[in-house]
């Protein structure tokens, strides 16, 4: 069951383990080409080791203890899961069929899975291993959102071009709000009181009222020298205090920091090419992007929102989480 580490700078690994400053976080980056994950020191900007995995590495998180992470490998039909420690996959859960993205449950013990083939979200117990349900919803799913009080889950299906709000207690869909083509991703607001979901196709994020389930906003994106069809919102990411959102925006190879209250664009982050996904770190001081064609990642200054440096990990980079501490 264990996969090789294949240790880039011994020193760094040891030194990340166990002498690291508070400041210093772990970054694991899934390569969906070369069925790897990248661990970068946060603090070095470096690559520290890569982990083998299974085939076609996608979504990705951490378990809220940051003992383990749990990687989709879409064409194992399986959830790996990574102790973070040893850097070794330990064991692994039903996913269901081409499992692509997953959201892990405020209290940590339930996964839910967006499975594309067959139009399922998967219900995971993550201790026991148990898949509690089987979630019927729209075609392709793929984004996946869960509210801060854990009582609402959101699924965005690509080709059906819905948002599904799921009840996590009954895991049935409560309401289906239409967004535009190809919708990504789905980010709920820190306070509960908007999901932002990205559009890829359609060019836009829906700003949905969570109390009214209905689109309040559309956010659109304009890039000098750009033509429109190359700003594709996939994924987002919304601050703590809920002033400000980042938003992927695809073969743009741009990052968009949105002002949350407004819903205005302020700034345009250039990074590198075929940004797909996002993450803070804990302290919200940085944020990551992954850029599947340049086969990097890009390390973004929250204060300024300038970009920092970028750092080559796998072949095409997808997924990407950092260590809670």
């Amino acid at each position: 069951m264990l996969r090789r580490l294949r240790f880039l700078s011994a020193g760094l690994v040891v030194a990340a383990s166990i002498g690291s400053p508070a400041s210093a976080y772990m970054v694991y980056v899934s390569n969906e080409k070369d069925n790897t994950v990248s661990v970068v020191d946060s603090t070095t900007m470096e690559v520290v080791g890569t982990i083998d995995v299974g085939q076609r590495p996608r979504g990705i998180t951490i378990s809220h203890d940051g003992k383990f992470v749990y990687l989709c490998a879409s064409d194992d039909d399986t959830i790996e899961i990574i102790d973070t420690t040893t850097l070794e996959i330990v064991g692994s859960l039903p996913s269901g069929p081409d499992p692509e993205l997953f959201v892990l449950s405020p209290d940590g013990k339930t996964l839910y899975v967006a499975n594309e083939d067959d139009n399922l979200v998967t219900v995971i117990d993550i201790e026991s291993g148990d898949v509690r349900a089987e979630v019927p919803v729209g075609v392709e799913p793929e984004g996946m959102g869960i509210s801060p009080d854990g009582k609402s889950m959101v699924n965005t299906s690509e080709t059906t071009n819905m948002a599904h709000f799921i009840d996590t207690e009954t895991n049935e869909i409560t309401h289906n709000v239409l967004v535009d083509a190809r919708p990504r991703f789905a980010e709920f607001k820190p306070d509960n009181s908007e999901v932002w979901v990205s559009a890829e196709i359609g060019g836009t994020v829906s700003v949905i009222d969570n109390a009214r389930r209905e689109v309040k906003h559309k956010i659109t994106f304009e890039i000098a020298g750009l033509r429109a069809e190359a700003i594709q919102p996939v994924g987002v990411r919304i601050t703590a205090d809920g002033t400000k959102a980042y938003v992927a925006l695809g073969p743009a190879n741009r990052v968009a920091v949105v002002n949350a209250k407004t819903y205005e664009v302020e700034k345009y982050v250039l990074v590198g090419q075929r940004v797909w996904q996002l993450a803070f770190t804990p302290d919200q001081k940085t944020i990551i992007s992954t850029n599947g064609v340049s086969n990097d990642i890009t390390f973004i200054d929250v204060a300024t929102d300038e970009a920092i440096q970028s750092v080559t990990v796998g072949a095409l980079p997808w997924g990407v989480v950092v260590s809670p501490n």
